[in-house]
């Protein structure tokens, strides 16, 4: 059984709204030319993939390049 979530009517602070930038499933879904390279991740964040992976049932490597590929996006188009 699911623990209930107990809301309160606390103060959120200072909150500021963010832009949506990421990427719709349809942008997703695009096939682009993959490079292969290494890349060093800590545990902490490849544990973290490895794990939302299983959970969506996805691959992890898959998940950390839809994430480089819409921060990349996101930069490329700011002046």
């Amino acid at each position: 059984m699911k623990k209930k979530i107990k809301y309160t009517d606390e103060d959120l602070g200072a909150v500021r709204v963010v832009q949506d930038f990421l990427p719709s499933p349809a942008q997703l879904a695009q096939q682009d030319e993959k490079v292969k390279i290494t890349l060093a991740l800590s545990r902490t964040s490849l544990d973290f993939f490895k794990a939302q992976a299983e959970k969506h049932h996805t691959a992890y490597q898959r998940m950390v390049r839809n994430l480089l590929d819409a921060y990349a996006l996101q930069h490329m188009k700011q002046p």
